[in-house]
């Protein structure tokens, strides 16, 4: 089934791995899983009553340890005293997860400066505060690390209404591939993830309110015609951040079913033509080739 877990169960034990935006969603799915591979789980976030409930959920389920810590990713000095906590606590951080991120459904001329400066700051700011925070205490201390950033799809595309995130992640994704080249010399690895739709109960009902939703059904964008299981989601991501992924570095891995590559082909949208009209669309093009006129092929001497 592509809902259970893939990695042998001692895949991530002795590990201490640190989810921002580890709450909710697919930053907790991902946490989960890597409390049952044995890792201890850092959870960052700006609501520590969110984080507190999660934490205990958590531990309760999986026997695991989880520290909740209060973080708005945007802000250097909260990323720092995250990172000083962790090290008081265990001593170390060896996996960053930045999944921390926010979007909005808009035509761009709908939104304020202020809402394009939320999704950049949490997305792209976010995600390199933690990196070079956490980067450069593996530098300094002579420490190998992994770092897994959470991209979209629409990354290397764009994608008009939500262009704050698009431009956002397609920050996060080339500081992905520069870094797994700068930094792999400290042992640092540096990959990411493209998920497609994913759907989790708090942002897809921000994401798209029930007027919208009636309308826009992601599993018919999918050429598998479903949406993902959060834990093929996890199983990924516990893969990429495992020693079993040792030589990969620089790489996004697109996890959607195929959505991607269908809505970017030029005329991938003819899949919504039903058979019947194929048939009409057959006759016609046959017709229009009978009719043509044969090439002139004398010669003119």
């Amino acid at each position: 089934m592509y809902n259970q877990p893939m990695l042998r169960e001692d895949a991530l034990t002795g590990k201490v791995i640190l989810v921002t935006g580890g709450g909710t969603g697919l930053g907790r799915a991902m946490s989960e899983y890597f409390l049952k591979l044995g890792a201890k789980v850092v959870i960052a976030s700006r609501k520590l009553p969110v984080l507190e409930k999660t934490a205990q959920e958590l531990e309760n389920a999986t026997g695991g340890n989880v520290l909740p810590l209060a973080c708005d990713v945007r802000k250097y000095h909260e990323v720092q005293k995250t990172l000083e906590t962790v090290l008081e606590k265990w001593g170390k951080i060896d996996i960053l997860v930045n999944n921390a991120a926010g979007n909005f459904i808009s035509p761009t001329e709908r939104l304020s400066h202020k809402a394009f400066d939320v999704v950049v700051g949490i997305v792209l700011q976010g995600t390199y505060n933690f990196t070079l925070a956490v980067g450069k205490h593996w530098i300094a201390t002579k420490q190998k690390g992994t770092i897994l950033n959470i991209v979209t799809t629409y990354s290397w595309t764009g994608s008009g209404y939500v262009v704050p995130s698009a431009c956002a992640k397609a920050g996060v994704l080339a500081m992905t591939r520069s870094l797994a080249v700068e930094w792999a010399k400290y042992g640092i690895r540096s990959n990411a993830i493209a998920p497609g739709p994913f759907p989790t109960k708090g942002a897809w009902d921000r994401l798209f309110p029930p007027a919208l939703s009636k309308k826009l059904d992601p599993a018919q964008r999918v050429p598998l015609k479903r949406v993902g299981e959060h834990q093929e989601l996890a199983n990924l991501a516990a893969y990429l951040v495992s020693d079993f992924s040792a030589y990969v570095n620089g790489e996004v891995i697109t996890i959607d079913g195929g959505e991607w590559l269908s809505g970017a082909g030029e005329f991938s949208g003819l899949e919504l033509i039903p058979s019947e009209m194929w048939d009409e669309i057959e006759k016609s093009v046959r017709q229009a080739n009978k009719s043509k006129p044969e090439p002139d092929t004398k010669s003119n001497s």
